[in-house]
């Protein structure tokens, strides 16, 4: 059997991966000269930071899915992040993470004295939430919706609070605003509104501190080159600098793909790219619309030193949150007091510089599908620059030797959706069942993966969704279950 994957990114890769253990002969085509997808570096004078995801979250699937598709442990490394990060509020305050409940109760008790009893309760009614989630929907697929509305699933879906929104469930737990920032910004992770996603998304959160948060030592991009080294030792064809034009179709079947090399015929073909491009080279008529993940504004730095005392992820809060998400999701304009991420892994990991030199990438919320000219925009970013040298990085400014910008208008020359850079948005009705499935159509051989696809964004989640995209492909041609693995 031959398979075309379209698109090269980490669910296109793994499918690949998947499907070749079991004997298919795969192809990927891939329209720029590299592999990975929102997965990669900025490189620059000897400094290499990655570009798009940067927290390791979920590690114990990450590691599970890459054991599944045949890549030994011994050819990459995590390291624990160890406090998880700290964040930072416009009144002085901070508040740190860590991946020890002994230490985290020492610093709610200290930084927030009236919170110790909900955030037992976050993390004693999370555990259930997670198990849930997990079993019931990140390991489901739900290409037959009759699959999903069971009694059983209804059951476990009211369990996990769809009707709530993240800021919601959590403002159940926590009295304090900044805390229920603390744990509702972590929908921003895969682009979307604390105060809409659903609180199904406060797994993420609770996951931080039961699974920890991790560092993939040379960087996340760093994958790549692994994954794609096993890629060349099966043999499997990649394709660079290729465009697929139009995928084939007669009636409800799929045969191939068309490209600047002519027609090439395939048994199946999987879509990794935005799912809502899709139509446009599938030639399907668009019977739904799609609303977009937020976008960024990317700043990567080449540092004269390092900032030793600094954490490696750190969040500085503006001063009112809620108007903040409102700017990013309702209002659809400039940010007037933003959140800011800030990533510094140098203080672990000497490989990404220069000696004694450093990096720093920071990304800032900002709306997606909109007009604003991003370019014209180096006073707001001025000021970003002066927020992170006055709330974690002192004398910034002088050490800074390069800065590159990534915007919104960037991220949609590249092929991300209305710009928005996580896929389509964690929705109510663009989660789970009313996600895009990993056979999205009623033909017979056409599939998809990535971040937005069931079930979700993220690399572990989108690693879980070639999983489940191989195992229905591979079903579809046996008549039966089939598992990957075995």
């Amino acid at each position: 059997m031959k398979a075309a994957i379209i698109g090269g990114g980490i669910g296109g890769m793994m499918g690949a991966l998947f499907l070749s253990r079991q004997g298919i002969d795969v192809t990927i085509y891939e329209k720029e000269n590299r592999l990975g997808g929102r997965l990669s570096f900025i490189e620059r004078g000897g400094f290499r930071i990655d570009e798009g995801p940067t927290i390791v979250l979920l590690p114990e699937m990450l590691q599970q899915m890459l054991d599944e598709a045949g890549i030994s442990r011994h050819d990459y490394e995590l390291t624990a992040c160890d406090p998880l990060y700290s964040i930072h509020y416009r009144d002085g305050l901070t508040y740190t993470k860590y991946p020890d409940l002994n230490r985290q109760m020492e610093e709610i008790q200290r930084v927030f004295p009236n919170e110790a009893e909900g955030f037992k309760r976050f993390m004693k009614e999370g555990k259930m939430r997670f198990e849930i989630g997990k079993q019931a929907f990140l390991e489901q697929e739900f290409s037959n919706p009759r699959e999903f509305w069971t009694r059983n699933n209804l059951r476990k879906l009211l369990k996990l609070k769809p009707y709530q929104s993240v800021q919601k469930l959590m403002s159940a737990y926590f009295r304090d605003e900044r805390l229920q920032a603390a744990y509702s910004l972590q929908t921003l992770y895969i682009g979307g509104d604390p105060f809409h996603a659903p609180a199904m998304y406060s797994l993420v959160p609770f996951s931080e501190h039961e699974h920890g948060v991790f560092y993939l030592k040379g960087g996340y991009a760093s994958l790549v080159k692994v994954l794609e080294r096993e890629l060349e030792r099966r043999g499997i064809s990649i394709q660079l600098n290729s465009n697929v034009a139009k995928i084939i179709k007669t009636g409800q079947r799929v045969t191939g793909v068309e490209t600047a090399e002519g027609e090439q015929h395939y048994d199946a073909v999987i879509f990794n790219g935005d799912f809502p491009h899709l139509t446009s080279i599938l030639d399907q008529p668009v019977k739904r619309s799609f609303v977009p993940s937020s976008g960024c504004v990317l700043l990567y730095f080449g540092l004269n030193r390092v900032y030793k005392e600094a954490n490696v992820h750190q969040f500085l809060m503006g001063g009112n949150f809620a108007g903040n998400m409102k700017d990013v999701f309702e209002r659809k304009q400039v940010p007037e007091d933003p959140a800011i991420y800030a990533f510094h892994p140098s203080v672990i990991d000497d490989s990404l510089a220069p000696a004694g030199k450093g990096v720093l990438y920071t990304l800032i919320p900002v709306p997606s599908d909109t007009s604003i000219d991003w370019k014209n925009q180096r006073d707001w970013i001025d000021q970003l620059i002066t927020r992170l040298e006055q709330d974690a990085f002192p004398g910034l400014r002088e050490t800074i030797e390069w800065m590159e910008i990534r915007s919104p208008g960037d991220a949609e020359t590249f092929g991300l959706f209305k710009g928005g850079s996580f896929g389509i948005a964690p929705s109510l009705f663009q989660s789970g069942v009313f996600r895009p499935q990993v056979k999205p159509y009623p033909l017979e051989n056409l599939y998809a993966v990535g971040a937005s696809i069931h079930p979700g964004g993220g690399i572990p989640i989108v690693m879980q969704g070639a999983r489940l995209m191989a195992e229905q492909l591979l079903q579809d041609r046996s008549g039966k279950g089939v598992n990957v693995h075995a």
